[in-house]
Formats: structure tokens, C-alpha cells, sequence
């Protein structure tokens, strides 16, 4: 499902799973019914709802009953309805992922239950019932089912959304709520413990299911607009006095363009001016305090891609828009944003232009925890010349040290690995170079990603395979003709996840919503330039316009040559 304002995958094989919960809930069912029924366990069953039934009180009652309300059929439909409704509606952008998921998992546990009811006759505990006793079997427990798809539903997104001290409390405090649940449909007399024990896997296994089969297009990680996002608007209202955090690398960004960058913020109203420096050990400066504090309206990144990647996941998702003054080595995602070279008349023009959203890639493997990363995540020869070049070139050469440094990796050894797109069949490559960008441009104008959009809804791959000194130079004769303005028509494939959107000899174009790779041995790895530690595995997904960027009143549009387009490329030049 695609619409205007978001992203919403669906994995329908996953729903496949669906009938095996089934089954296995029939399984339970029987052996309760049939071998258990039998035997000790069940006395032991109908022991402990005699002994709960014995120990009632007025309060527990009340308790039971408040607990029954909110779980319940109504209840649960009600709160499922009226969470559905505010994600769809929340500001800037529609949740259709997460909507999706929350009403899918209610939807899903409560066709599982009625299908196992079907199947399986078990009578409710002989003891007094302190609720009315509905016609339905007694196992599973619908009422817990139903709870835990809806409050652990919610519970995981809280755990996985929210950032602060208050992420784990929430998820605690909606789990506790189909834990009562079940412990109140004991109390009452309503289920045996083995029918809430069948209600909760029932439940469980429900959200297993729908993490699976509607993956999140944010994956589980951003924040929903908040009172900041609120506070920044209100703030963005006002004539002047603005209040903005400004992260300055302190070696990228002399005193000379800082006091540039000072004066171009007052011009613009921004007075109330908060610095902060990068550390080794805070690379963005203690950003996500500073960007805390209620009236924050933006924030300025000085520095190169390092600096804004380690910005831009504190503001991922929370609506806080970035203007980037571009003083790094490579300074790509400047580049590709089509942001002038010169840093001070950068942020002049950003400035002067409106805050848009592009798209973010959320990384993590073995070793690396998750992060995002704004501009190409890559691994092999890329990784190596990154991690290879030296400090003093770079200060004096900039990004050409990255060159001279690649020229020692050619003779490398090519990296087996195996690539899985949106959850598709399992490609067995080999490789010199996989890059995986957001943008596609690299220094000096070369496309090595042609298609690659920052507002497009996908991260674009490309393999690199390139066979003795001839291949090598057949490949940079390629992308050298790529910079040319006729370029050459190129042998496409049909862009399934079997055949890549484009071949030629040592290159292999793909592109996906999520990319799995897995490397027979341990591989440098980079992210925006900076170096991570090696390992054998990456996953990534891309997070549809996540970050609000400010990019300049006349930017032009990236065009896809006419030769390179795919069925898709009509919606990525016309910006949606």
C-alpha cells in the first residue's frame, strides 16, 4: 500500500502463519479437553479458581469488574478504534504503517479466537461466575487475547517510538494491562489457568505475526510529533527571537564561519542562539537535550556528512527541522540537496526556503547498534578506503585522499555475500563494493547511484564486481559516461528481486524498502563516511520522509534520465 503521505509494506506470506496459530490453539485446545481433563491438572485447575472464588472481596470485585470493561469485547474495540484514528491523523503525516499493524493484530487475534471456539467445547470454571458467561467456549480466554494484541501492540510501539524516560514506564504500564486481564478472568470465575494461558499465546503469537507481516515503515524507531514539534511551530509563528541550537564540529567549522553563521541566523530572527561543540564521545554535541527544551525551532548542523548523521538521529521523527552548513570533507547530502558549496551561503539560502522531508535509512548488525544514516551505508572496498585514508591527506588533499586511498584496495580480495530485498528470495553475489545510498552523487558529480532520490520511498544498492585491470577500467568508463549529457541506454531488467533494475558488466543496480546482507567473512564497514566496526551482516530499511531538512526557495529537481527511468521514476521527479 502506497499513498501520498506515507508508506505501508505488507508481507502478505506472513498471513500464512495465521493458520498454523490455529492449528496449534486447536492442538492446546484438545489436550485440555481431552487427556487434561482426565487427569490431576485439571483438580489443580478447578483448585485454584475455588480458592480465588473463596477470597473475594467488595474491592476486588469492583477491580474485577473496571478491569473486564477495558478489556472487554466493547472496550477493546473502542480504545483499538480511537488509537487507529489518532495515528492516522496525527500532524505532518499519517502512521499508515502503524495503524495498520495495532488494527490488524486486534482484527487477527479476535478471527483466531472465533475460529478455535469453533473447534473447541470447554466449560467455564464451576464456581460462581461474577460476570455473565457468554455462549462461546471457555478456552481460549478472548478477553486476554484480545488485551494483549491491543496493549502489547501499543506497549511495543511505546518501547520502540517513544525516546525519554518515559518509553519504558509506558510499555511497562500497557503491559500490565492484559496481565490484570488475566488475573481478573481468574478472580471472576470466568476461565481455568490454562484458558488464559491460551488467550495469551493466542495474543502473543498475533503480534508476532503482524510485525512481520506489516512491518512498520519507520521500522519501530521514530518518535511521533510531540510537544516539541508543537512548540517549534508555535515558535516559528513569531516575528523574531527565535531559538535555534547550532552543533559545530570545532575543526570543520573555524571561529571565521561561525561568526558568519552567527550573523546569517540573526538576519533570519533566529537570536536566541544556542552552541554546542562535537566530542569524540558526543559527536553530536548533546543534541537531543538541547533539542528537548520546549521552543526549539531549529537546528543548524555545522560539519561534514559524519556530523549530520550523528545529528540527524535525535531529530528523526519529531518534526525539529535541520539546516545544514556544509564544512566537512565530503559534504555529499549538501551536495545532492543542491545546496551551494560555500557554507556561510548555504544556510542563507536554506534559510530562505521552507523545511521539506527526505528520507532516512535506519542501519544495524552485528556489532552496530541501530543508528540512521542520511546519505550511503557501504562495505568492502568503500569502507576500506574510508578507513584507510589518512588524516593528514584529507586535511590537505580533502576528499581525493579517499582516492589515493582506494587505489591500495583494487587487488583486494571480492567479498562473498548474500542480499534479501523487501523479504524476497536469497541472491548469492559476489563483490568488491556494495553500497546501499540515499542519495546517488558522489564527489565531482559522479552518479553512482543515478536513480538514488532523498525523497523517493527507497534505499538504492549497487554492487560493484569488477574482473582484472580491464574491468576495472570498463566500469569507471561507464560511470564516466554517465556524467556526460547523452548518456548511453543501459541493458534494465524489470527490477524484481531477482534480476536488478540495471546491469552493466561489474555494476548491479537494485532497489528495496529493506535490504538484509549477510558476508561469508567479517567486512569494513562505513556509514556517511565514518567507520564502523567490521562484521558479517547489515539490515537496513529506509524511513520515508523522516528528517525535515531546510533546502533552498529554488532548488531544482534531480531529473532521471530518460534512458535510466523505471516504471516508478514518474512520482520521484515530480518530488511526491
Amino acid at each position: 500500500m502506497r499513498t501520498d503521505s506515507g508508506t505501508a509494506m505488507i508481507r502478505p506470506r506472513w498471513f500464512l502463519l495465521l493458520p498454523l496459530q490455529w492449528a496449534l490453539l486447536v492442538g492446546l485446545g484438545a489436550l485440555v479437553t481431552g487427556p487434561w481433563a482426565a487427569g490431576r491438572p485439571l483438580s489443580v485447575e478447578d483448585g485454584v479458581n475455588r480458592a480465588l472464588a473463596a477470597h473475594r472481596t467488595e474491592v476486588g470485585d469492583a477491580a474485577s469488574q473496571a478491569v473486564s470493561t477495558i478489556a472487554g469485547t466493547q472496550g477493546v474495540i473502542a480504545v483499538a478504534c480511537v488509537c487507529v484514528v489518532a495515528l492516522l491523523v496525527l500532524p505532518r503525516r499519517p502512521w499508515w504503517s502503524e495503524a495498520l499493524f495495532l488494527g490488524g493484530a486486534v482484527a487477527a487475534q479476535s478471527a483466531v479466537f472465533v475460529l478455535v471456539t469453533v473447534c473447541v467445547n470447554r466449560s467455564r470454571p464451576d464456581v460462581v461466575h461474577l460476570e455473565h458467561a457468554p455462549p462461546t467456549s471457555s478456552f481460549p480466554s478472548g478477553h486476554v487475547g484480545a488485551a494483549l494484541a491491543l496493549y502489547g501492540g501499543l506497549a511495543l510501539l511505546a518501547a520502540t517510538v517513544l525516546r525519554g524516560p518515559w518509553r519504558l514506564p509506558s510499555a511497562a504500564a500497557l503491559l500490565i494491562v492484559p496481565a490484570t486481564a488475566a488475573v481478573s478472568r481468574l478472580y471472576a470465575g470466568m476461565h481455568h489457568p490454562s484458558d488464559v494461558i491460551g488467550g495469551l499465546l493466542n495474543g502473543a503469537c498475533t503480534l508476532f505475526v503482524m510485525t512481520r507481516a506489516v512491518p512498520p515503515a519507520r521500522g519501530f524507531t521514530l518518535r511521533p510529533p510531540d510537544s516539541r514539534l508543537r512548540a517549534a511551530a508555535a515558535a516559528d509563528a513569531g516575528p523574531g527571537g527565535r531559538r535555534v541550537v547550532v552543533v559545530r564540529h570545532p575543526y570543520a567549522c573555524p571561529d571565521e564561519l561561525a561568526a558568519k553563521v552567527r550573523s546569517v541566523l540573526s538576519r533570519h530572527g533566529y537570536t536566541d542562539q544556542h552552541w554546542t561543540s562535537t566530542t569524540a564521545e558526543r559527536p553530536d554535541g548533546g543534541l537531543e537535550a538541547l533539542a528537548a527544551v520546549p521552543g526549539t525551532a531549529l537546528v543548524v548542523v555545522c560539519g561534514g556528512d559524519g556530523t549530520v548523521r550523528a545529528c540527524a538521529g535525535p531529530l528523526v521523527g519529531t518534526g525539529t527541522a535541520m539546516a545544514v552548513v556544509p564544512c566537512g570533507t565530503g559534504n555529499l547530502l549538501a551536495r545532492n540537496l543542491r545546496l551551494p558549496t560555500d557554507a556561510a551561503a548555504a544556510l542563507e539560502q536554506a534559510l530562505a526556503g521552507e523545511p521539506a522531508g527526505i528520507d532516512v535509512g535506519r542501519v544495524d548488525g552485528d556489532g552496530l547498534p541501530a543508528t540512521c544514516f542520511t546519505v550511503m551505508a557501504g562495505a568492502g572496498l568503500d569502507a576500506a578506503m574510508v578507513r584507510d585514508a589518512s588524516d593528514r591527506l584529507k586535511a590537505r588533499l580533502g576528499w581525493s585522499a579517499y582516492v589515493l586511498s582506494g587505489m591500495g584496495h583494487l587487488a583486494d580480495p571480492r567479498m562473498r555475500l548474500t542480499l534479501r530485498l523487501d523479504g524476497g528470495p536469497v541472491l548469492r553475489r559476489r563483490a568488491r563494493m556494495v553500497l546501499i545510498g540515499n542519495v546517488g552523487t558522489l564527489q565531482g558529480g559522479l552518479p553512482l547511484l543515478p536513480r538514488a532520490r532523498p525523497d523517493s520511498g527507497f534505499l538504492d544498492l549497487v554492487l560493484l564486481n569488477p574482473r582484472g585491470p580491464v574491468g576495472w577500467v570498463a566500469a569507471a568508463g561507464y560511470l564516466g559516461a554517465r556524467m556526460l549529457p547523452h548518456r548511453r541506454a543501459e541493458r534494465r531488467g524489470t527490477g524484481t528481486t531477482t534480476r536488478p533494475l540495471v546491469a552493466h558488466g561489474a555494476l548491479e543496480y537494485y532497489r528495496a524498502r529493506r535490504i538484509d546482507i549477510a558476508f561469508a567473512t567479517p567486512q569494513a564497514r562505513e556509514l556517511d563516511g565514518d567507520v564502523v566496526a567490521d562484521g558479517t551482516r547489515l539490515t537496513i530499511q529506509v524511513q520515508p520522509a523522516a528528517l525535515r531538512v531546510h533546502l533552498p526557495a529554488t532548488r531544482p529537481a534531480a531529473p532521471v534520465p530518460a534512458d535510466a527511468r523505471t516504471p516508478g521514476d514518474r512520482a520521484l521527479t515530480s518530488g511526491s
